[in-house]
């Protein structure tokens, strides 16, 4: 009986999808106060008042109108954001995604069972597709326990789009198609997708009825893989996806002009529980250096992902894992969930198989043979060659800092993640001699179908107690005041921005319905200072917290004087990735890690040495 209680009143993933609160529009006047306190750092006095006009203008007359309108869309939809933030900011660009969009972490196995050793690759990699099948069944039972913040759910709807899920390039924009259902729901594919050495390989997980086991996985692996390793190559066309997204729609259209079988073939990738990727290079990495890792993951060969996929798992030569994913469906909030899963599991069971080794009769892999022609041969070849000439323009410094962490600052009274950002904004100041604008992501899933708000961690309380840093005549205790005015402010911001309370998106809507009612594009967005404080996705300093697990992850800065700055938090470390471009003369993603250890030293050092 009380098995029966238990079974009836546990959660369901998705059960509280409909109770969600809406979105909210913030007040027009807040939403302004905020942005100009945000372009303070940036500008003169004389900017600013004319900048203060411009808002003062903007409220009074043309954001009045606009903001009214954005209220009356948001009565009809319970998210008034979540269609144009995923046009804006993913299916419009046109930019390639595979290195400019999409996000890519390495599996953090090999801190314990599982340290780099050759001659692994296939047997890890059966267990590890294992693992990750139960999670998608899971999520298809609906059995994942809801997030939650105390007792209040968190929108849960990105964990929808893990699975079969795939962007498909438009001539204008992208859509994105999502085949996944629950149980509930009705049939949802059961295949992935390998990809081996330019060829492409499907195969299905289900075996009459059950999903089929690490030693079954690994005949099919094995299969594929002495296929792959004693025959000729294959054309490689994944390196398509990896194309300015307009060519690349051009020559997906090509493809199936050429031949309508064509067409099945990618839908059967795009409809593939995920895509996994079998390489033959051996990455570098260290629990102390992520380097070489991370770079592989994002900017490796690009016949060996398919760019558009929310999710390839990618095995290496050395038994190290990762994933490269399409940021369009989701934030990266669900590949954190996922790969702490799957090494949790890998840790419960010491990274070994221990069920029964029997192996059914089950259908050998079938590989996706595309007919192609001198043309698509071509574009495939084009594709590479400047895939691989944009990636070999990009830095990585992925290190940790292994003197303290999480411990020392909790006790220190100062908050892990506030922490970081404060050093990062001192680093930069030192290294470049003035405030970098800085994008911090903040969610906000307590809202329905939320997903992240800007949170500008470049304040004028972080500026001036980086300035005091600097200035020699300033006395230790002044030093640390201004710090801790930096972090109650800093604190201050990031509950507002979870609450529905930042003001970046609110502006995007603003500027998009002037847009949509063919009204000319107002002052406010047109001013320098809008795009000199980050607006418009021009922050210099583009950063997100990875969490307080063991999985790192690193994307590519949103500008071209830039940095992308990652990082996750322990006990006892902090792991950071920061990512530049070679071409540009005045960043430098080691020099930027190691003033920023460097500053998480001087921080600690001015709690311990001013006396209150």
């Amino acid at each position: 009986m009380e098995n029966q209680l238990a079974k009836s009143v546990e959660e369901r993933t998705f059960q509280y999808q409909d109770s969600l609160p809406s979105l909210p529009v913030p007040s027009l006047g807040e939403s302004l106060k905020k942005y100009l306190e945000s372009v303070k750092p940036f500008a003169n006095e004389e900017e600013y008042k004319k900048t203060e006009e411009i808002v003062q203008k903007f409220q009074n007359g043309v954001g009045e109108k606009l903001h009214q309108k954005l209220l009356e869309r948001a009565k009809g939809r319970r998210n008034w954001l979540e269609e144009w933030w995923l046009n804006v900011a993913y299916l419009d660009v046109r930019i390639p995604s595979q290195l400019n969009v999409n996000f890519v972490g390495p599996s953090a196995h090999f801190e314990h069972y599982w340290p780099p050793k050759e001659g692994t690759q296939l047997e890890r990699g059966s267990i590890i597709l294992w693992h990750n099948l139960n999670y998608w069944q899971l999520i298809r039972k609906e059995k994942l326990p809801v997030h939650k913040v105390g007792n209040t759910p968190l929108d849960m709807n990105q964990f929808r789009m893990l699975f079969s899920t795939c962007k498909v390039p438009g001539i204008n924009r992208d859509s994105l198609k999502n085949y996944f259902r629950t149980e509930s729901e009705g049939h949802s594919p059961s295949h992935i997708a390998v990809l081996c050495r330019g060829r492409i390989f499907v195969f299905d997980v289900i075996h009459e009825g059950c999903l089929i086991t690490p030693p079954e996985l690994l005949r099919q692996l094995t299969y594929i893989y002495k296929k792959c390793h004693s025959e000729p190559d294959g054309p490689g066309i994944p390196a398509l996806t990896s194309e300015e997204r307009t060519r690349w729609a051009k020559a997906r259209e090509y493809l199936i002009g050429l031949d309508p079988e064509n067409l099945t073939l990618l839908e059967k990738i795009q409809s593939s529980l995920f895509v996994y990727s079998i390489e033959d290079g051996s990455p570098h990495i260290t629990p102390e250096d992520y380097r070489q890792v991370l770079s592989v993951l994002l900017t490796g060969d690009p016949t060996l992902r398919w760019g558009d996929k929310s999710y390839n798992l990618i095995s290496f030569s050395n038994g190290v894992f990762g994933c490269n994913c399409d940021h369009a469906p989701y934030d990266a909030m669900v590949m954190v969930n996922v790969a702490y899963y799957v090494d949790e599991r890998i840790l419960e069971t010491e990274g070994r198989w221990k069920g029964s080794e029997k192996v059914r009769d089950i259908p050998l892999p079938e590989e996706l043979v595309f007919t192609v022609d001198e043309k698509v041969l071509n574009d495939i070849s084009q594709a590479k060659d400047q895939y691989l000439k944009e990636a070999s323009n990009l830095q990585i410094a992925a290190y940790a800092f292994t003197s303290f962490g999480k411990k020392l600052t909790k006790k220190k009274r100062l908050h892990p993640d506030t922490f970081i950002q404060l050093a990062l904004q001192l680093a930069y100041y030192r290294l470049h001699g003035r405030p970098g604008c800085c994008y911090e992501t903040a969610m906000t899933r307590y809202f329905y179908h939320g997903r992240t708000e800007t949170m500008r961690s470049c304040t004028i309380e972080a500026v001036s107690w980086c300035q005091s840093m600097q200035d020699p005549s300033t006395s230790l205790l002044e030093r640390q005041e201004k710090m801790l005015q930096a972090f109650a402010k800093h604190n201050k911001m990031m509950k507002d921005c979870s609450a529905g309370k930042g003001f970046d998106r609110h502006l995007l809507g603003l500027l998009l319905i002037a847009k949509e009612e063919g009204l000319p594009v107002p002052e406010l967005f047109t001013d320098p200072l809008f795009s000199r404080s980050g607006g418009g996705g021009n922050f210099v300093l583009s950063t997100s917290l990875v969490g307080y697990l063991r999985v790192q992850g690193v994307m590519v800065p949103m500008v071209h004087n830039g940095y992308g700055f990652f990082y996750h938090i322990r006990d006892d470390r902090f792991v950071v990735a920061c990512s530049a471009w070679k071409s540009c003369p005045e960043t430098d993603a080691e020099k930027l890690v190691q003033q920023i250890f460097h500053a998480f030293h001087d921080m600690i050092q001015l709690m311990n040495t001013a006396h209150l």
